[in-house]
């Protein structure tokens, strides 16, 4: 009987906790099965709109091919600044896309196979139909062309890279057709009325001439404010808009140990650099040197004037082969060269080519000899163009395989084509490789005449030794361990002679901080800690070794009103002068009946100005002062304001004189089109801003990145 009372009372309490293990017991099988723990799930994600996750690898792939197209385009490896800039671009894009295509969307609007044929092959064909089909002299569009590439394209097998390729291409102009009617939606929108044309006409052209008198806030010396919480309060309540932050943001200060070169470390690689030259001096494969030595390790090739550093380029192109310049110290790099040949060559080369692919011929042997035949066939009195045509595999074969005309060196222009088609003259017919294939090469023009240089370089910049960098590094360390829980920062900071920087509201993607360029390891510990907290261990940045802690973090949102304090103190206190300015212009302004009057109370000038309107309120030598101008332009001639006005820089006192009216606005037409122009401009940002305002938008990328 008791065991039954007992169940009876507690069954409840037995029953939540076995609905609870049953729970937990689920959870961890879960994890058993699949060992991924379900408070692990968004360790993937690099952000969020709106709830939707995006993925971290979906968005690695799409910084990787961005990057390579950068690299593609700009050569060698990107700097840490570039590289945050291609994330940040690929996140903003990102947004961009999952953003308008969810009001999209929402708004049912589509784009049929109808309208992607019109974009294709229509009157008026998208953009990037015109880039990538169209004749780049012309523009125009071979229809045929076209018709017959999109033919051979999708008869190619599903998931070959052909098929995916034009696939992508497709979506991408459907987006684009899409995005265009939204924004279309939204510009159509947009209306402008008779009345707010002639308002904006005579915003824009009705002039004032007025006179002022003005207390600066500077007239009265910074130690004769006090500054009370209220006032903070007051600025803070009126103000608080201003300090919303889009994104959290954190604020830390750190000691930079610099571990520069020690005069020993220079004099021993004085040493080095001088024995390195003999041994260039007398190197017989100059390419193998420059590689094995050189920081750089820039090709052996022709250069032409100024594009040589300015120690060696002003010596290299008024010595002959054979002279050794150096080695010269500059921008904290030793540098030296060898001028190995010196000519003259054309400026600009004209030529056409055909071009032969090795993977389609069966290999780079295979396709050598093709192109060695074709070009027996050309010798032999054959057209080129008609064979550039039937033979070439590139976008030229349709123009005759001509490539037009290239400055010597030019980007984007293979080296091994560049030297063929400027060592020959005119008419001159070669076969070469390049990285693009076999190419069977007419040169059909050259143009002007300049020097080039073949000029070996070796760079070595100067670096700190090991020893030096370990004393600089036990230095900090020292410096790490003698701060304990970060109390005393700034007071052992003091001590030691030392100067701690700030780097102030930080962002979680932010890359560099003043004097570091490269801080993302730290930026990252940053957004990690606390405040109040120490780095635990010293940061590494090439020569340089940091310590740091974390001073503040500022929440996504309005901050509250003590953390705003450091930044609106200035403003708080010229509140504070204001008032006090206030007092003594309405103890002027009684009795007064004249601007001039004013002025000789306050023992000040009126200043006179001329030919201001309301659509530009600045003052001469005074600045914007919307308050003031506003004010004016509220006023009828020939009256005083009978109050003072509290500006940007001062306190002011306005009288004014006249209004000189523009001729009536006779074409209310153009004014309206003209201001439909420009709001059509900025409906496209301010659409997108709004968008993204409300699409709870969650960034991660700083865990990643």
């Amino acid at each position: 009987m008791g065991i039954m009372s007992f169940l009876r009372n507690k069954a409840g309490a037995i029953l939540v906790f076995g609905i609870g293990f049953a729970i937990v017991a689920f959870l961890i099988g879960d994890v058993v099965r699949t060992g991924t723990p379900f408070w692990q799930a968004n360790q993937n994600v690099v952000g969020k709109i709106g709830g939707e996750s995006i993925d971290i690898k979906d968005f690695n792939e799409k910084v990787e091919q961005t990057t390579a197209n950068y690299r593609q385009q700009m050569g060698g490896n990107l700097n840490p600044q570039m590289t945050s800039y291609i994330v940040e671009n690929t996140w903003n894009q990102t947004v961009s896309e999952i953003l308008l295509d969810r009001e999209v969307k929402r708004l049912g609007l589509e784009v049929g196979r109808t309208e992607i044929n019109d974009m294709l092959t229509g009157k008026n064909p998208a953009q990037q139909v015109v880039q990538n089909f169209g004749d780049p002299k012309t523009g125009v569009v071979n229809v045929a062309q076209l018709n017959k590439f999109r033919g051979d394209i999708e008869s190619q097998p599903t998931g070959s890279p052909g098929l995916a390729q034009w696939q992508a291409f497709l979506v991408g102009l459907k987006k684009e057709r899409l995005n265009q009617k939204y924004f279309n939606l939204i510009k159509n929108s947009l209306y402008v009325t008779s009345l707010e044309a002639r308002e904006d006409y005579m915003q824009r052209n009705k002039i004032a001439d007025f006179s002022y008198v003005a207390l600066d806030y500077t007239s009265i010396p910074d130690n004769q404010v006090k500054i009370t919480d209220d006032d903070y309060k007051e600025y803070y309540e009126e103000n608080k808009q201003l300090f919303k932050n889009a994104e959290e943001t954190r604020s830390f200060k750190y000691v930079v140990f610099d571990a520069k070169p020690s005069a020993t470390d220079s004099a021993e690689m004085k040493s080095r650099i001088d024995k390195m030259a003999t041994e260039f001096r007398a190197a017989t494969n100059d390419s193998l040197f420059v590689s094995i030595n050189s920081d750089t390790r820039s090709p052996v090739t022709y250069v032409r004037k100024g594009q040589l550093d300015p120690a060696l380029d002003s010596v290299a192109f008024k010595s002959p082969a054979g002279t050794f310049i150096g080695p010269v110290f500059s921008n904290g790099t030793y540098k030296m060269a060898k001028v190995i040949d010196v000519k003259m060559v054309a400026d600009s080369a004209k030529s056409a080519h055909i071009l032969v692919n090795p993977t389609a011929e069966g290999g780079l042997d295979r396709a050598k000899a093709k192109a060695d035949s074709i070009a027996n066939l050309i010798r032999k009195g054959a057209d080129f163009a008609e064979l550039a045509k039937k033979f070439g595999t590139d976008g030229t074969k349709d123009k005759s395989g001509d490539l037009g005309y290239y400055a010597y060196g030019a980007q984007g222009l293979d080296k091994d084509y560049n030297e063929a088609i400027f060592s020959g003259k005119v008419g001159d017919l070669k076969v070469i490789t390049s990285q693009y294939g076999v190419h069977v090469i007419k040169i059909q023009d050259q143009r002007g005449s300049s020097k080039v240089a073949k000029v070996a370089v070796i760079d070595k910049a100067l670096t700190s030794s090991n020893k030096t960098q370990q004393a600089i590094y036990a230095k900090a360390a020292a410096f790490l361990g003698s701060i304990g829980d970060g109390e005393n920062f700034e007071e052992k900071t003091k001590k030691q002679g030392l100067q701690a920087l700030d780097a102030a509201d930080v962002t979680a993607t932010q890359s560099s901080v003043p004097g570091l360029e490269n801080a993302r390891e730290l930026v990252r510990w940053v957004f990690k800690a606390d405040k109040g907290k120490v780095s635990e261990q010293v940061y590494s940045f090439n020569d340089k070794y940091v310590v740091a802690k974390v001073t503040q973090i500022k929440e996504e949102g309005i901050p509250p009103v003590e953390q705003v304090k450091p930044a609106i103190e200035p403003k708080v206190r010229d509140l504070v002068k204001s008032r006090m300015l206030t007092e003594k212009i309405e103890k002027a302004l009684a009795g007064a009946s004249s601007i001039n009057a004013i002025a000789q109370k306050l023992g000040k000038q009126a200043f006179p100005v001329q030919n201001v309107v309301f659509a530009n309120p600045i003052i001469p030598n005074a600045g914007q002062e919307n308050k003031v101008i506003g004010t004016v332009f509220g006023l009828n001639p020939g009256k005083m304001y009978k109050n003072s006005i509290i500006g940007e820089k001062g306190v002011y006192v306005v009288a004014l004189n006249k209004f000189t009216n523009p001729a009536p606005l006779t074409n209310t037409y153009q004014q309206k089109t003209q201001m439909m122009k420009t709001l059509g401009q900025q409906a496209q940002g301010q659409a997108f801003r709004v968008l993204r305002d409300n699409g709870n938008v969650k960034d991660y990328r700083g865990k990643f990145f």
